[in-house]
Parts: structure tokens; sequence; C-alpha cells
């Protein structure tokens, strides 16, 4: 009788068995041949994967002037498989001159996963870097008594002058996030970090090599596996040219020791970085080398904050150079023309708001309100902007056409510089101040139009406006690198941006900057050996004025143009304009005459004295620069809204004497009448609600003479 229980048992045994065998191939057959970690840690027994580092591309000047090379250095690399008790820790340390804890705690650092993530046990790891050539020669003499400890050879940058450090930037050793973003990076490699350096660090890195070298049983080198036919030799990185100026570069510098700003410069017809100052700066080469860590610490916690490129950072007022942008706008939109004169005693004054300006001749007209940067005529072209309701239906419609001719000149956003950090400034739309008041007018924001109030440009964006200027409406997004071996530019630094303006408005104003510079505020940028067209600014501030330059030169075939911004340092003409001149002439001429050469050393010793009372960490520089930003603002919006508060109260009680006085004599004038025609202010919620825009706009004013034409 058969058993069928047997056999069951027996085919439920057989079925299991050959599970067992199944899974057990397939997992020899992921890890043999699916996976390749056990063939990397036999080829780790067996061979030694030497990597070769390239040379770092060199960075020159516009002129073939060496800015940045490479120098050799020496790491001591470590395979922990092979170092395992194997080595005299006490021998090894003096050979090194670091202690037992270092040591220690070095080994440690290198098997921690977290903060080594490509650790392995097979493979070199970094032990220490950039040992220079007297400790390499030491060591290198004990090399054979310490197993497992190899050196690497590799390049370290130089710095030529001490020159330029926010434009260079400067290279360190890669972090984790580093090494997790891109797989081309190991543990201990360096990788740009600010700077041209940081911005084309895939083109000045090259791409690494590496030798395989054949290893006995015991871990000691044969030789190069298949004598070497399986290596790779290192691509060097590739050489960049800069359009900086290094001898402009150098002057700017020491005009602006003792100073805290910017300066920049640019040729008009390239868009080309002739020069970037950020006052004060840092020697490049304190960026280098062990020091390193401690160097950057310290310029962290330096209150001047010398790491902060102020160029393209720095977010300031632009003060009475943005007049330039504002009569462009005026003209274009037909708000003004040649004839348009607007009057001036002492300032702006309206409905009880007063713009101050200094003594000159009123009225005044579009050529001389430049030279001699009359606030009163920029007010009036603004509020008349604002006001007309046969171009525009709404105030909002009104500001945001602003707002539109100010972004096509390069306010509000990024230029898009190939420098990391950069910052967009602020240019104020429709929308903003319904946010910020819910109800205003044109006399809200009157003082966007000399340049305060809410908006703010960064230097860079200033010298652009300069180059804008002289290409008669056009400019090229600003940028540091003029070529790239073996690689075509960006195209974007080569695509010419067109402004809103006309070019008639444009040679208006080059004739008002240059009227600026024969006699007005501009007058000491004048020389004999060519054309200069120049505007200053005064920009207000908490505490002392900052001084504004901006201007480009030859007028005709312009190959400057330059802004130049210092902190607290008073009128546009004490700083600016000297600063900004002595600049334009060593780059037209190449030199600067024996009396200029003084005066630049007279500048560079006239120091401005800063109220910095402690050092303050780099989170509190940073949230104090947030908290100023915020304040600045509230400041001006709740002066606006205050201002905006006793307007009405003011227009009420003039509104209702004015139909007092009509009742008992229909042609008796009504009072307070301005020296020039105006029309009603305009009340953006008012206009939404016509029985409260019929209140507001009632009655006609009489016509003056000196009425600007619209379309």
């Amino acid at each position: 009788m058969k058993n069928f229980d047997l056999e069951k048992r027996r085919l439920v045994l057989s079925g299991v068995a050959i599970v067992v065998i199944i899974v057990y191939v397939i997992r020899l057959f992921a890890l043999q041949i699916a996976s390749d970690d056990y063939r990397q840690r036999a080829d780790s027994n067996a061979f030694l994967k030497k990597i070769e580092f390239p040379s770092r591309g060199i960075i020159t000047d516009r002129n073939g002037k060496i800015l940045v090379y490479n120098q050799p250095a020496y790491d001591i690399m470590v395979v922990m498989n092979e170092q395992k008790d194997r080595i005299d820790t006490l021998e090894f340390c003096k050979a090194l001159n670091i202690t037992k804890e270092y040591y220690v705690k070095r080994m440690q650092e290198i098997k921690d996963r977290n903060k080594n993530p490509g650790y392995s046990r097979f493979t070199q790891q970094l032990f220490i870097s950039q040992l220079s050539d007297k400790e390499f020669s030491a060591f290198q003499e004990k090399l054979y008594r310490f197993p497992g400890f190899y050196i690497q050879r590799r390049s370290i940058r130089q710095y030529q002058e001490p020159i330029a450090g926010h434009v260079l930037g400067d290279v360190a050793e890669v972090n984790k996030a580093d090494v997790e973003k891109d797989q081309y990076y190991q543990p201990g490699d360096y990788i740009g970090k600010m700077g041209v350096e940081r911005e084309y660090e895939k083109q000045l890195r090259g791409q690494k090599g590496v030798q395989i070298l054949l290893r006995d049983a015991r871990g000691r080198i044969k030789g190069r596996y298949q004598d070497g036919e399986f290596d790779q030799k290192p691509q060097p990185g590739k050489n960049i040219q800069l359009g900086l100026d290094a001898d402009l570069q150098a002057l700017g510098e020491r005009l602006m020791e003792g100073k805290l700003g910017a300066v920049v410069a640019i040729e008009p017809k390239t868009g080309q970085i002739l020069a970037m100052i950020s006052s004060p700066t840092f020697d490049p080469r304190d960026m280098i080398g062990k020091m390193r860590g401690k160097n950057q610490s310290e310029m962290t916690l330096d209150p001047a904050k010398p790491l902060l490129n102020r160029a393209i950072m720095g977010q300031y007022p632009p003060g009475s150079t943005f007049k330039t942008s504002q009569a462009v706008t005026y003209y274009t939109e037909g708000i003004i023309n040649d004839s348009t004169r607007y009057p001036c005693p002492h300032g702006f004054s309206f409905k009880g708001l007063h713009v101050g300006c200094h003594g000159h001749a009123s009225p005044i007209s579009l050529v001389p309100s430049l030279s001699t940067s009359c606030n009163a005529y920029y007010c009036w072209g603004l509020y008349y902007m604002l006001s007309n309701r046969k171009k525009y239906k709404t105030l909002d419609e009104a500001m945001n056409r602003w707002r539109d001719y100010m972004k096509s000149m390069g306010f509000g956003y990024q230029l898009g510089i190939d420098l990391p950090g950069e910052k967009r400034g602020l240019i104020p739309n429709a929308e903003f101040y319904n946010n910020a008041f819910g109800t205003w007018n044109p006399l809200s924001v009157i003082s966007i139009s000399i340049g305060q109030g809410e908006v703010n440009l960064t230097p860079l964006q200033i010298a652009n406006l300069g180059a804008t200027i002289a290409n008669r409406g056009y400019y090229y997004t600003p940028h540091v690198v003029q070529s790239i071996e073996g690689e075509a530019l960006d195209k974007k630094f080569t695509e010419r941006h067109q402004t809103m303006g006309s070019q008639l408005s444009y040679e208006k104003v080059i004739a008002g900057m240059e009227s600026s510079v024969r006699g007005g505020t501009c007058a000491h940028a004048v020389h004999p050996g060519y054309t200069l067209a120049g505007k200053t600014g005064t920009a207000q501030n908490r505490g002392k004025d900052h001084s504004v330059f901006m201007g480009f030169a030859p007028v005709d075939t312009p190959k400057i143009a330059i802004a130049v911004y210092v902190e607290n340092g008073g009128f546009g003409a004490v700083f600016g304009v000297p600063i900004g001149s002595l600049m334009i002439e060593q780059y037209i001429n190449g030199k600067l005459t024996e009396a200029d050469a003084r005066k630049a050393e007279g500048i560079q010793k006239r120091h401005i004295s800063y109220p910095f009372k402690r050092p303050l960490s780099h989170a509190d520089s940073l949230r104090l620069d947030s908290i100023k930003r915020v304040n600045q603002i509230k400041d001006s919006l709740r002066l606006e809204k205050q201002k905006q508060m006793m307007e009405e109260t003011k227009l009420q009680k003039e509104q209702q004497a004015k139909k007092d006085a009509e009742e008992k004599d229909k042609n008796k004038q009504p009072l307070n009448e301005p020296a020039i025609r105006v029309d009603e202010e305009v009340k953006i919620k008012s206009e939404k609600d016509k029985k409260n825009k019929d209140d507001t706009e009632g009655g006609k004013k009489e016509e003056n003479t000196s009425k600007p034409k619209s379309d």
C-alpha cells in the first residue's frame, strides 16, 4: 500500500531545497555579478588607485597680467586597512610636528561617516593637507616607517597681488554638502568658495586623473598595473581672462582705504567689469594655507564686514544720480519737454509738503536741473506723471508705468552678473504702496523721484545706469569674465538690453551731465584731455549722508562708466567726484599726472571715522542688516502716512473754506494757489468710489503757461 503522506513530505522537502538553492544562486549572482562591492574590495587588496589632481586654471586680467596661479603642495593620505596598529604613533606625530591628541581626533573624524560620507578603509583618506616644501622633505625621509600613509601632490592657489579679493574669491576644502551635490568631489578635495573661483568652478577645476598601482599580499607597491595601460592622465583646468584692469583695481582700492562703500567701473560697449572695489577689502592671500580658517573667522567677526561684497550686495538709496533715470522717463513719456520749467523756491513746496533744495536760478529747465541737481524739478515731474488722468486712467496705471521704465533700466531685479550673491535692490510699484498705505497719492511717494524713500539700488546698478546713458539707451549684462580658454562666453553677456527711454531723452540727459562737469556739482571732475559727463548724489542717511558719483568718459566714444559710493562721505563732490575722476583718468590715459597722483595720495589718507564699538558675530551682522532695512522702510512709510493724514486734514479745511468763499463770491480765487498749474491730487481708493472722487476733484484750477505738454 502506497504511503501518500510520505510522498507529500518528500515533495515539500524537495520544494524547500529547490527554493533555498534558487535564493542562494540569486544571492551569489547579486553579490558577484550584479554588485561590484566584492570586486572593489578584491581590487582594493590588489590595486591602489592613486588620484592625480589637475592643475587649476590660471586667472589673468584684461591685459594678460597673471592674478591667480598655482603652487605645489603636499597632502598626507592614509589607507586605514593598511595602517591599523602598524606604526609608532609618537614617532609619526613627531615627524609631522603634531600632538597625539590631534592624531587621535583626526583618525576619529576620518572614520565618522557623518563627517566623512565617502569613507572606506580600503581607499585613501585625507589625513592632513597642504604641507610646505620643508615639512614635506622632513616627513618623506621617514615615510617608510609608517605603512598605510602616502604623500599626494596637488597644487594650491597663489595670488600675484593683494587686490580684487571679492572678485577672485578663494578655494577651500569641500564640505559634506559639496560632496553630496557633485560626485566629482571626495572628502579632502578643494572647491571654489567665493567670486570667480566659485562661479566658474567647473571650468577652472579640470578633470582628475588616476594611476593604478599593483600591490602584493602584504600591501606593498609592486609597480604600475600593466605598465600604466589603464591609467588616466589629469586634464588641467581652463584658463580664464577677466575684463578687470589690475592697475585700475589697485588704484580704486587705494582711494577707498579707510572708507566703507564700493566702486564699480564698466566698459559700456561690452558690459565688462573694469574694476570692482568693495571697501573694506581683504588680501586674498590670507585665504590660503593653514591660517585660512583663523583669518576668515576674524573677518567674519569684524563689524566692518570685509567679506561682504558691497558692490553687488550693498543696497543703498541712489540719491541724485537717480534723477537721470527720471529725466529719461518724463521726457520719453511727454511729461516734460525742452521748454518745460518748474519753480524751485529752495525746494518743492506744495500742500504742506516741502522737499528742500539748495539755491539756484528759478524756474529751471531740464539741462540746468541736472547740472545744479535741482530736487524740485524732479518732484514736480513725478507729481505731474502720477496725476495725469488724460494719459493714465488710474494712479495704479501711472505708478506701474513708472516702474516699467525703471525695470527696463535694470533696477529692481538682479542684473545677472557672473558673481555669486548679487542683490536686486528695490523699486516699488502700485501694489507695494496699496499694501503699505491703503490710501495714497502722488505726494505720498514724491521722494522716490530724487532717489530717496523706498528706492534702493546696488552700486553695480548705478554703474550700469552710467553705461546705459553712455550707450544712449541700452546696456549689456555686466560680467567680470572676458574669455574662457576653449569655450564661448554665455550668450546672455552679449545680448543688448534696450530700455524704454528714447535716444533723444538720453541726449538731453548727457547734455545736463556735461554741463554739471563744466560748471555744476561735478566741476572738480573736469579734465583737459577728454570730455566727461557726470552726476553727483548726496544720499540721505540716519547719520551723515552718503557721497555718490556716477559718470562716463569720453562723451562721444565712451570707454568707461563708473559709480562711486562712499558711506557717510557727505556731499557727492567730497569723495564721489574726486575718486571717480581719478579712476577715469587712470583708465583712459593709463596713468595719473603728478598733480593727480599727489591728489590720490591725499584721498587715500582721508579716512572716515565709523562708530564700531564691539566685534559682531556673522549672525549679528545679518540680523542687524535685516533690522536696519526693515526700520528704514517702516520709518519711510510711517512719515509718509503722517504727511498724508496732515495733508488730508488740511485739504478738507481748504475745500470747506473754498465752498464758503464761492457762496459769497463766485469770482473769488481760492486760497493757497500754487505757483504753477497742478492737477488735484488723486487717491487710489477714492477712484474706486465715485462719490469720494467727485468730492476731492471738485473745482477747476487756473492754468499756468509753464504747464508741461502731455500726449
